[in-house]
């Protein structure tokens, strides 16, 4: 909302600096977010006085200008014919940016040089004479800035309005708030009117059709107006605010609606067929040209403003070019209308047209302040159209706005703001903004709202009124009870933190996907009529058919993101989610909820390079992810295992998959994708999985760690190359070694596994690698192979294995 002062000094008595004022409407909650002069562009216009003219040696219009500035002179040359020596004129200085767009600048004209420019009113902005250079008055002194020597002054403020104040939306808003807190008294307008000829009654009628769009619609009807130019003083405040002028008639329309904040129309009373009004909503699909000249296809719950036959304006937004005011217009209809804030705003919004108009009665106009405005305008007119009135005026008013009436708890208001304000204070500051105040006793008061502050509901909105007239500044700051006790930290957060900065560092990217997933996948991942898994929650009203229950699993997403993937030829894929999965308990009843770490890997094992060939990942590069993610988090005994019951997990291969445990605590499983599943979501190539319960692993996280130091001796390593049966896990073997608890094998590895001859069908050969060392001495041979020798012997008897031959 732009605010001119000068204009607002027309409404309350200003006596404090603009900065103060801008400082005080901002702190009582409308924010100023400028204040500039709108004369500012005139600082480098400058009075000088002619003293000498001569011919322009190149052009028979132009003369050569010898202006005094006061402090020299300066040569400028001029082609308007009312200049003489001796004239005090405007002068504008190099560099200055006019209003019409020119930058003035030292330039050669027909090889003289010009210093400057002599201006019109027009090319200063200070009006439409375009005939000759402005004339000063005598009085001036030359080097004297022109907007000191007119005494052009007038401040600017740009308020920034919140939705709720649209009684702020009009001069005499914001003078209501300045009043309140500089203690002054609002003078409002004059309304009252000559007495008029004959009945408006006899000469129109008004008809409202849908009441529940229009609460309100009233009208006056003048006679024999001249449509012409508006005058001065009405140029000037609607110019202060950036309007534009159009003619007398609409111009008042124009200042009226920014004085009051009501939005009114003048129709051409003649152009409206069978000289009546009727207010009702649009047929469907039905045609109207705005005043914008752009053709409308409207539909049946936006309001329309009719004549006997037509629509002749969209009501609260904008007129027809059917019923404009034109230069030869004689009796004008004005309308003063109060119509549904929410009607308007769906018509504005649906035909994307917004208005000075609209943007007000889309938040809500006065209901009473109707025939103010109305009244107001009528007496403009007269006063700048001429004409005559008709006697009365129509005010159709179907559904009567009654104001609200507040009790007020004085006790109440102090808890909420901290204060110990008296009733009479909170009284006082209610009534500085018109509020309408009984005091019932020290803690009760009844508050009457006037019906230009349609904010004001509930007695939590008159607290806040007080709030910010009693000032902000003095209301003492209070911090709220903090309790020093702090819950314990959530141990699930750091250690995922931990779970994805191990995965992110094995080149396993995190996705996202959806909690809901299709029905189907039970069925896709070939689960059992009797698996826990099929225990889906359903969604009441699914987003697409391939969401329509919760999931139980986080594998259909990873595997559906492969299949994204590899439509988009995306073929490596390294993926995880960690993420909850949902299990139906009964009805009514919140579901039973899981949270699970899974990922997937196919593909390259690394990326393709020029040092390196192409090689596909196998179940021991995932399985080594899972190994090191949960090293990482400190999980103990982790050992891996061939399934018990491949039943649980039908979506794995067999002999390609392994279950997971940390000493007897089961974690989850890792494997290849059997075929049959892949061929169900689409895929081509070799998929690997893991899925593990992020709870259980939780909780088997050991939280003490501990550590060996160096030994400063050298290490000793012994091979250890056995056939046994094929069915023999390695794991096992390992696990065998170091529960015997030697304290001289540091580390275990296998180095070689092979099947095939000279291997006997149905054994296996495995190699491992034992390194001894101690932490006291250096180990001699001897006392290695010696106790080599019985760890083996103990192997082959515990496994019933044999040594391999050399």
């Amino acid at each position: 909302m732009k605010i001119s002062l000068n204009w607002l000094k027309g409404y309350v008595d200003i006596d404090i600096d603009v900065n103060q004022l801008a400082d005080a409407l901002t702190m009582a909650g409308l924010e100023v977010e400028s204040v500039t002069d709108r004369y500012a562009y005139l600082d480098s216009v400058v009075v000088g006085k002619i003293v000498d003219i001569s011919p322009h040696p190149n052009a028979d219009k132009l003369s050569i200008c010898n202006v005094d500035m006061g402090e020299g002179s300066r040569s400028i040359v001029c082609g308007a014919p009312n200049i003489h020596v001796g004239n005090l004129v405007p002068v504008v200085l190099p560099g200055t940016d006019l209003p019409s767009g020119i930058i003035v600048r030292e330039a050669a004209i027909r090889g003289e040089m010009s210093h400057g420019m002599l201006c019109s009113e027009s090319e200063l902005g200070l009006g439409d004479d375009t005939s000759g250079v402005l004339m000063l008055a005598n009085t001036a002194r030359p080097g004297t800035r022109i907007n000191t020597a007119m005494n052009l002054s007038d401040v600017a403020m740009e308020i920034d309005l919140t939705p709720n104040r649209s009684d702020c939306l009009s001069f005499l808003g914001v003078a209501r708030e300045i009043a309140a807190i500089l203690k002054k008294d609002v003078h409002y307008p004059k309304t009252k009117l000559p007495a008029g000829d004959r009945p408006i009654s006899e000469q129109t009628s008004v008809i409202i059709e849908a009441p529940d769009h229009c609460f309100r619609y009233a009208a006056r009807l003048i006679s024999g107006v001249k449509i012409g130019p508006s005058p001065s003083w009405l140029l000037n405040r609607l110019e202060s605010i950036g309007l534009r002028s159009i003619n007398n008639v609409v111009d008042v329309t124009n200042f009226v609606l920014m004085e009051y904040g009501q939005p009114l129309h003048a129709f051409d009373f003649d152009r409206l067929e069978e000289h009546r009004i009727v207010v009702r909503t649009a047929k469907e699909g039905e045609q109207f040209t705005t005043l914008d000249g752009v053709e409308r296809k409207l539909s049946s719950d936006m309001l329309v403003i009719c004549d006997g036959r037509k629509p002749v304006a969209l009501a609260g937004v904008m007129g027809g070019i059917n019923s404009e005011v034109v230069t030869g217009t004689k009796n004008i209809l004005i309308e003063s209308a109060y119509f549904n804030p929410i009607s308007i705003r769906r018509t504005s919004k649906r035909l994307g047209l917004k208005s000075e108009s609209s943007h007000r009665f889309e938040r809500g106009v006065d209901p009473r302040g109707v025939m103010s405005a109305l009244d107001r305008a009528a007496r403009l007119m007269l006063e700048t159209a001429g004409g005559s009135m008709a006697e009365g005026v129509i005010d159709e008013y179907p559904r009567p706005t009654s104001q609200r009436v507040i009790q007020l708890s004085v006790s109440r208001t102090n808890s909420l703001l901290g204060t110990k304000l008296s009733a009479a204070a909170i009284a006082g500051h209610l009534r500085s903004i018109e509020l309408d105040v009984k005091i019932y006793d020290d803690d009760r008061l009844e508050v009457i709202t006037p019906t230009f502050r349609i904010d004001l509901e509930r007695p939590v909105d008159l607290v806040e009124e007080v709030a910010r007239l009693e000032g902000y500044d003095k209301i003492a700051t209070t911090y709220p009870l903090a309790s020093i006790i702090s819950n314990k930290p959530n141990r699930k957060l750091p250690r995922r933190k931990d779970l994805f900065t191990s995965l992110v560092g094995c080149g396993v990217s995190q996705i996202i996907t959806y909690s809901f997933i299709a029905e189907k996948s039970c069925d896709q991942l070939l689960l059992s009529s009797d698996d826990p898994r099929r225990r889906m929650v359903r969604i009441l009203n699914p987003l697409t058919e391939d969401q329509t229950v919760m999931r139980t699993s986080l594998i259909p997403g990873l595997l559906n993101t492969m299949v994204h993937n590899q439509n988009q030829n995306n073929e490596d894929l390294r993926i995880f989610e960690l993420g909850k999965v949902f299990f139906h308990t009964k009805e009514d009843a919140l579901p039973e909820e899981a949270e699970m770490i899974s990922g997937l890997w196919t593909g390259s094992r690394q990326e393709k390079s020029w040092h390196a060939g192409e090689t596909t990942a196998d179940f021991y590069d995932i399985k080594g992810v899972v190994e090191k993610a949960l090293g990482d988090l400190n999980v103990p005994l982790i050992r891996f295992q061939k399934p018990g019951d491949y039943a649980r997990i039908p979506y794995l291969k067999r002999g390609y998959s392994a279950e997971i445990f940390s000493d007897d605590v089961y974690l989850g499983e890792v494997g290849e994708v059997s075929v049959d599943v892949l061929k169900k979501f689409d895929l081509k190539k070799p998929v690997f999985i893991f899925d593990l319960n992020f709870d259980t692993i939780l909780s088997q996280i050991s939280e003490v760690k501990s550590s060996k130091g160096f030994s400063r001796f050298p290490a000793v390593s012994r091979d250890l190359a056995l056939i046994l049966d094929n069915t023999v896990e390695v794991q096992g073997i390992t696990d065998y070694l170091k529960g015997l608890g030697e304290e001289l094998i540091e580390y275990i590895e296998i180095f070689d596994v092979y099947e095939g001859k000279p291997i006997p069908q149905g054994k296996k050969s495995v190699a491992f690698r034992i390194i001894y060392r101690s932490s006291e001495k250096t180990l001699e041979d001897a006392e290695v192979n010696d106790l080599h020798d019985e760890i083996s012997q103990k192997v082959l008897k515990h496994f019933k294995a044999e040594f391999r031959p050399s």
